[in-house]
């Protein structure tokens, strides 16, 4: 069994539970090549791996991550925060550095519930004085 440090990320209504694992193996989302997983999205391997990058670890670790609920850009940076948590908890001084690059806060953003008697959360029916 190998040892793994974990982090959780969460974005919009995605959870990602992502492991690192030190080597030189291929990164996996779901299973699958990160490639293979976020083929729709051009840059989603430089966004991802961004945390690695900055710490300068990317040829030394590796992780596999699982993904559950939401759309591509929420399952994405719910790994790339999951990544930087498991990176800072490996190591609590890159904490400082992944924070001069905006990869430690979780991006509390979410859709906006739907209120009634509006069309969607803020539109309302067009007002009529007569």
């Amino acid at each position: 069994m190998e040892k793994y440090i974990e982090g959780i990320g969460r974005r919009k209504t995605s959870t990602a539970r992502v492991r690192i694992y030190k080597g030189d193996k291929a990164c996996t989302v779901n299973g699958k090549a990160l490639t293979d997983y976020f083929s729709t999205k051009a840059d989603a391997e430089k966004i991802v791996k961004r945390p690695l990058i900055v710490v300068g670890m990317e040829g030394k670790y590796y992780f596999t991550a699982k993904v559950l609920g939401g759309g591509l850009t929420g399952q994405l940076e719910a790994v790339r925060l999951g990544l930087a948590r498991a990176l800072y908890e490996m190591d609590s001084e890159l904490k400082t550095t992944l924070r001069k690059e905006n990869l430690v806060s979780r991006d509390p953003r979410a859709v906006e519930r739907k209120k009634y008697h509006h069309r969607k959360a803020r539109k309302k029916p067009q007002f009529s004085k007569r």
